[in-house]
Parts: C-alpha cells; sequence; structure tokens
C-alpha cells in the first residue's frame, strides 16, 4: 500500500505511514494517545503504545489476520504531534459496527468492498479517541490526520475509511470535514455518587432491586470464591486459566478468537498494570473468568469465559463484580462491551457511541447517508425508550404527568 507520505504545505504537517510501532518511539506516541497519564492512569488503555504493540507482536493483527497496520503520523518541524491506529482491512470482523450488509451490496453492485481502512482499536469496542493529537495542536493535527487518512485510502482505491467508536466531539469535528456520522449504543453503568453496591441497589426500582440480590445469591451457589487481581498480583498461570476460558468463548461466538496465546503472555508483561481480572475459584481450580482493562475513570469489560455452567455467575463476573470494583475505587463508569440489552436490568442504561465514515464511490456513498439517516432517527428513539424503561426508581421529574 503506497505509505500516504506527504508534506501538507499550507499548515507545515507530514503525514506518514508506519507499518509497525516499533519504528516510533514510545513516549512520543504516548505524548498524543494519552498525556495525561503523566501523572496517572491513562483515561483509555486501548490507545497507548503498549497496548497497540502488544496486539502487533502476538500476532492478533499483522499477516494473517486482516488487520494490516498502517499507523499514520502527523509531524510538524519534525515533532509528532498527532496519530491514529488504523489498519487495512479484508474482512469486517472484530469492529463491532456492523458494515457486512454495504459490503455485500456493494460487492452486488460489482465493486470490490475489501480491502478497506479502519481507524479503531482491533477487537475492542470501547469509546476513545481515534485522531490521538497532542493537546497544544490539536486542532491542526486533527485536521491533518483525517485528511491524510483519506487521501490514503483515495490514493490505493480503496472502497472506504471507517473511523469506529471515536469521541462525540471527534465525530463533530469529522462531520465538518465532509465525514458521514453513525450513530449506535451500548449500555454502561454510570456512578451517580455510590459510595458502595448497596449505595447503587438502592437507587434502583424494587423489584429490579430484588432480581439482582437473587441473582447474586444464585451465583454464589458455585460454591467457590472469586479472586479480583491486578497489577503483580496477576501470575502467568491465571492467564493459563484465563486462556482456556477465552478459547471456549471465542469458539463459541466467532468460531476463532481473536487475541493468541501470545497476547496474554505480552499482558502479563506490560499491560497488568492496566487489567482487572476476575475469576471464579473452587476448590483449587479456575472455572469462570472475566478480563476488564482499568481507564482512568471508566472500567472496560472485555472477555469472559468459563468451564463450568453456573445460574447467573456470569452476570456476576461481567456485571455486578465490575459495578462494585469501580464503586470501591473510584471509577465511576463502566463500559460492558457490544451489544446486550439484558444488560439494563442490571444497572446498566443505553449510551449512544459514535463512529465516522468515507465512501469513494458516489453514488453508493449517497445510499449509506441515506441509510445512516434512518437508523440515527432509530437509535436515538431506542435510547429513549429503554431509558424510560431502565431499573432505577422513578422520580418526579422523571414520571410523565
Amino acid at each position: 500500500m503506497d505509505d500516504g507520505t506527504e508534506d501538507m504545505t499550507q499548515t507545515q504537517v507530514e503525514i506518514s505511514v508506519i507499518p509497525s510501532l516499533s519504528h516510533v518511539d514510545a513516549a512520543d506516541w504516548d505524548a498524543c494517545a494519552c498525556p495525561e497519564a503523566a501523572d496517572g492512569r491513562p483515561i483509555d488503555p486501548f490507545t497507548t503504545h503498549r497496548f497497540l504493540l502488544a496486539l502487533e507482536q502476538s500476532g492478533s493483527v499483522g499477516a494473517g489476520t486482516g488487520w494490516q497496520p498502517q499507523y499514520l503520523l502527523a509531524r510538524q518541524n519534525g515533532s509528532l504531534i498527532g496519530a491514529a491506529p488504523l489498519y487495512a482491512k479484508n474482512h469486517s470482523q472484530g469492529e463491532y459496527i456492523f458494515d457486512h450488509n454495504w459490503a455485500q451490496a456493494y460487492e452486488r453492485a460489482g465493486g470490490d468492498y475489501y480491502p478497506k481502512l479502519q481507524m479503531a482499536v482491533p477487537h475492542t469496542p470501547a469509546t476513545g479517541r481515534r485522531l490521538l493529537v497532542k493537546p497544544a495542536h490539536a486542532a491542526l493535527a486533527q485536521s491533518a490526520l483525517v485528511q491524510g487518512a483519506v487521501q490514503l485510502a483515495a490514493q490505493n482505491h480503496v472502497s472506504s475509511l471507517h473511523i469506529t467508536f471515536c469521541t462525540e466531539e471527534e465525530a463533530e469535528a469529522g462531520t465538518q470535514m465532509g465525514l458521514m456520522p453513525r450513530l449506535s449504543q451500548q449500555f454502561h453503568w454510570v456512578s451517580n455518587g455510590y459510595n458502595s453496591f448497596d449505595d447503587f441497589l438502592a437507587s434502583l426500582s424494587a423489584r429490579k432491586r430484588k432480581n439482582i440480590r437473587r441473582e447474586r445469591a444464585q451465583a454464589a451457589e458455585f460454591g467457590g470464591t472469586i479472586h479480583a487481581l491486578t497489577g503483580d498480583q496477576i501470575q502467568p498461570e491465571h492467564w493459563d486459566a484465563f486462556w482456556t476460558f477465552y478459547q471456549d468463548t471465542g469458539a463459541r461466538k466467532w468460531g476463532t478468537p481473536y487475541l493468541t496465546r501470545a497476547f496474554f503472555d505480552a499482558a502479563q508483561e506490560s499491560l497488568r498494570d492496566d487489567m482487572l481480572l476476575l475469576l471464579a475459584e473452587r476448590d483449587g481450580h479456575y472455572i469462570a473468568g472475566a478480563l476488564n482493562f482499568i481507564g482512568r475513570d471508566t472500567l472496560y469489560g472485555r472477555y469472559w469465559g468459563c468451564i463450568e455452567d453456573h445460574p447467573c455467575l456470569h452476570f456476576e463476573l461481567c456485571y455486578y463484580q465490575a459495578i462494585d470494583w469501580a464503586i470501591r475505587h473510584g471509577i465511576t463508569r463502566v463500559e460492558a462491551g457490544a451489544q446486550g440489552a439484558h444488560k439494563l436490568a442490571r444497572g446498566y442504561l443505553p449510551i449512544a457511541t459514535h463512529s465516522l465514515h468515507w465512501i469513494a464511490d458516489d453514488a453508493f456513498r449517497d445510499a449509506v447517508q441515506q441509510f445512516l439517516h434512518a437508523e440515527s432517527a432509530a437509535v436515538d428513539e431506542d435510547i429513549e425508550v429503554l431509558t424510560d424503561y431502565g431499573p432505577f426508581k422513578k422520580t418526579a421529574s422523571t414520571v410523565d404527568p
């Protein structure tokens, strides 16, 4: 693929493409991806140099995966002021913003939908910045990265560019630059100043509160202990157990798990401080687990698996333990991954998520634009209806007169 290197003379910003994060200094990348991490955790643990490099070095992206790195860099006077996790893709797996129908329609019309360009965190449906810019150069670098990505797509005659799970601010900026916005939804738990799990329960309707207590009691009947591990508490043998769980879930959901075993070895070396691993253990054996990533104010639920089926253990590990841990550690939001209306009854409310799209073909772009308008209206309506049916107590301000 043409590397798209271009000197954008009107702004004195040079855009280039690199095939590996090993070609850029970690401190330079992270100064764009997570400048706030200089005094604490990154807001987004998924766009750090260490996370994306772990995907790459473990073979979870790269040759044979359908995710070919094309990392985008923006430099001014030789200094890196912006970057983006960009990939050339020959399928639509591991994205969670679904365009399979677009691909089928495009190919029925005689076009080649793949390869396409995807600006995203692979295999990760978590909202965060995709245009990683230094704060002092935010507007300039953001514009340069969008222009650079579109130019790269056009130069290489790919069908489309997709920027998925970007922030609302990025979606607004991208729309102003001519990209098409898309609205989707997830279910997130958001703290209302709770000091304990019981505080959270007290905010629910009596029926939902009773149901959660019943589910937690049922989960406890597996007869063991749940361990919450992070940092140096996580040991290599824990990954051996979790890999078994992950393989089972991956085989059932996707046919082949997206992450390789080597990714979890890399996680032990460089990512364990960013992770919360919840493991259910009985009689010295781990039987189920859930893996979360820790951001500055958000806990991200990512993977779950088990080797035994127990009523409500999935809800306990993936939802209730995550909420409990978040409250105790001052985390104000839990993102529990893609889809899942069943999360609503467990305290997770519908939240809009955003993406941006560029289509090369004019006629196909018009058709997609019409679809997106209708889809956005439907998503807005779903969020309104689902929020109204949420599990929380109704107050005078939330009840119709």
